[in-house]
């Protein structure tokens, strides 16, 4: 069985799937077989072959071996609003035994499973749970994104609280900048490394939108995930 990380954010939209996608790319560096997962996704195309959601088939494209996007993303809903009110307009449920199973499925071919979870940590994926249970189930370290810009330093703080005081298995921080960098960026970056007793796995560079991610010019220390 591989060993896996659970990717969370401070927000929507802050890059967390950038943010697994270099780590996905570091793992293989190093000569690990990784492989990407996306449980749950909003926002899906429909497509002869199905919903598929274009960060999930980034997760595939840059996984090392050739998995069933079933797999990758049981989960997939047409419509770009919070999961809860996706699953119950489909009358699709989420259910973290279908998760864990698809999880297990995954890791039991790769060495390193990168686990994207949707929106922030207590985004709700059900009347009664969170993907925050998602985490825990899994029982996977967590790696969370800081996207950088202004109020970064609140909401950081507020979801490593959660995180805390939900007994998830946080292990390391990733800064991700959201705009051209300046003093203040680097200073919010300053204060969460002396803050957060959290690995710092470093910054992830500001990138036009419009321009092809290459995930091997953005380096981060995974040393520090005692791998």
């Amino acid at each position: 069985m591989g060993q896996g990380f659970f990717i969370t954010g401070t927000d929507t939209e802050i890059g967390k799937t950038t943010a697994s996608l270099v780590l996905m790319r570091a793992f293989k560096q190093q000569g690990y077989q990784v492989a990407g997962m996306k449980p749950v996704a909003a926002g899906c195309r429909i497509t002869p072959q199905g919903l598929r959601n274009d960060d999930a088939e980034k997760l595939l494209e840059e996984s090392s071996l050739d998995m069933p996007y079933d797999l990758i993303n049981p989960f997939a809903f047409e419509p770009a609003i919070a999961p809860h009110i996706a699953a119950e307009q489909t009358n699709q449920p989420i259910t973290i035994e279908v998760i864990t199973n698809a999880y297990k499925s995954i890791a039991s071919r790769s060495d390193i499973v990168v686990v994207e979870g949707i929106g922030g940590w207590a985004v709700p994926i059900n009347e009664r749970q969170t993907m925050a249970d998602v985490a825990k189930a899994l029982d996977l370290p967590i790696i969370l994104v800081a996207g950088i810009r202004l109020g970064c330093l609140n909401h950081t703080l507020l979801t490593y609280s959660a995180i805390a005081s939900q007994r998830g298995h946080g292990t390391a921080w990733i800064a991700n900048l959201l705009g051209e960098p300046d003093p203040v960026s680097a200073q919010n970056i300053e204060y969460l490394k002396q803050t957060l007793p959290l690995a710092y796995l470093g910054t992830i560079p500001y990138y036009d939108q419009n321009s092809q991610l290459n995930p091997a010019n953005m380096p981060l220390n995974i040393s520090l995930l005692n791998l």
